[in-house]
């Protein structure tokens, strides 16, 4: 066998075995995910996110507002061995779909979250070790139920669990809407937030900064990839900002 041709398997099972040996990369290397989801992991730094969170294939997990279920294809297959998780996606019928579509999401259990009709247990009350979620806060500001949702999220983990942030940043300098139209939040209103649910701040980390985004865009945070909201207007100057300026902070439950 010619000499490359061994080489390259090698490299292969070295592949496989590190995969094998990191099941967190295993989960994110996973073939399941779509491909246009896959496309940005350069941009959103899924390794590293879950990594600085803790997160352990052995956890009890919650994700909020799942959206499309970008996170909740990494997480889905991470967990589903030895852990759970928790999606709560409410009523979605798109995501409902997509978790009814594959095996790997077979585990995933839906919750609702609807303070206003006092649907406020996301998980069974101190039984998650984390509370993640991703892109999320501004959406809860706009509709007024920001600090009902710390609260949930409080109550559902164990004593020293942890809550996971992932937020666009607005800059210090700039006012902060209260409806946070922009989609970018003050890092102090975030931190505000979870202090009052009665969380304490762990960590912060820089893998999901971008000093390129100035946070001052005609339609806010989806002027950016990968929404483009202005079309092909100016889409090579956001092309070249990338994906927008974010927090990523880490909360511990007393």
């Amino acid at each position: 066998m010619k000499t490359w041709l061994i080489a390259s398997f090698a490299l292969a099972a070295a592949a496989a075995q590190a995969q094998t040996a990191d099941p967190l990369k295993a989960a994110v290397a996973a073939d399941h995910r779509t491909v246009g989801n896959v496309a940005r992991d350069a941009a959103r730094h899924p390794y590293e996110t879950l990594s600085f969170f803790g997160i352990k294939p052995t956890d009890t997990v919650v994700e909020l507002a799942p959206g499309g279920g970008w996170y909740t294809e990494i997480l889905a297959p991470y967990l589903r061995e030895q852990g759970q998780l928790y999606a709560v996606a409410g009523a979605s019928t798109r995501f409902k779909a997509k978790m009814d579509a594959l095996p790997v999401y077979g585990k995933v259990k839906i919750t609702t979250f609807d303070a206003a009709k006092g649907q406020v247990e996301i998980a069974p009350a101190g039984t998650a070790d984390a509370v993640l979620t991703f892109r999320n806060v501004h959406n809860w500001m706009d509709n007024g139920t920001a600090q009902a949702v710390f609260d949930a999220a409080f109550k559902a983990l164990k004593p020293g669990g942890v809550l996971g942030i992932e937020e666009h940043r607005l800059p210090a300098a700039r006012a902060q809407d209260p409806k946070a139209k922009s989609g970018y939040v003050h890092e102090a209103v975030v931190i505000k937030f979870a202090e009052t649910a009665g969380f304490k701040l762990a960590a912060k980390s820089e893998v999901n900064a971008n000093p390129k985004d100035t946070a001052d865009h005609p339609d806010g945070v989806w002027t950016l990839p990968p929404t483009y909201a202005l079309k092909d207007k100016d889409r090579a100057k956001y092309q070249a900002i990338g994906e927008s300026d974010r927090m990523t902070l880490k909360f511990v439950k007393p």
